[in-house]
């Protein structure tokens, strides 16, 4: 099934690239993002503060994967980013605000090398995000717009649990990040789905990591 989805990526237009990708491979498609025992029953709590926890670990530092793309974009996409960072910086202090609130980090077997994945992960977030190579970091830094969406859905019902009130969501839409890719110049798609692609891919990974931390609290 991955095989074929990115088969049907490699046929589309680098816009539509991005948003079959966030579609496909983000973090809405895993399985533990929607399950019910992060978002529900008797160790929903202490699941979502773990998740809370390791999402600060990515996002929750300045600066962060947008403000880094930013830097390194040239044009209008650099002034479009400046403007998405600015409104990502809301998110970065609202999400401050729901690990105090989340509490400590739940005790879990093999927190070590869970940890150390974790940096690994974050370490490739801001390789991709301080590239080079024309077109990565900004592809990084759309992929996570798109993908933040579905992230904030878990946060949101953290945020409910925790007490902490909601933040109206003012990053750019699917659509006007769909534009901003459509307006990318053509030789240098390929590295911005690069850059889209192994963002999602560690976004992949750190749900992968929650997950087995779930698994490893329940024994």
């Amino acid at each position: 099934m991955a095989s074929s989805a990115i088969d049907r990526v490699g046929q589309q237009a680098p816009a539509d690239k991005l948003l079959a990708m966030a579609a496909d491979r983000g973090s809405a498609s895993h399985p533990y993002v929607s399950s019910p025992r992060l978002l529900g029953g008797a160790d929903a709590m202490r699941n979502l503060a773990d998740a809370v926890h390791y999402l600060c670990m990515f996002h929750g530092r300045f600066p962060g994967v947008i403000d880094l793309a930013a830097e390194r974009a040239k044009g209008g996409t650099q002034g479009w980013l400046r403007a998405a960072a600015d409104r990502f910086a809301d998110e970065r202090a609202w999400l401050t605000r729901l690990v105090v609130a989340a509490g400590p980090l739940p005790s879990t077997p093999g927190q070590a090398e869970s940890q150390a994945a974790v940096v690994a992960q974050h370490h490739a977030l801001e390789t991709l995000a301080r590239s080079d190579r024309h077109g990565c970091a900004p592809g990084a830094a759309l992929a996570l717009l798109l993908d933040w969406g579905a992230i904030r859905a878990v946060l949101d019902v953290a945020a409910e649990r925790c007490g902490v009130d909601p933040l109206p969501v003012s990053l750019p839409n699917a659509s006007e990040v769909g534009a901003i890719a459509a307006a990318q110049d053509q030789k240098h798609a390929r590295a911005l789905t690069f850059g889209a692609q192994q963002f999602l891919l560690q976004h992949r990974g750190l749900w992968d990591v929650l997950e087995a931390r779930e698994a490893a609290r329940r024994g």
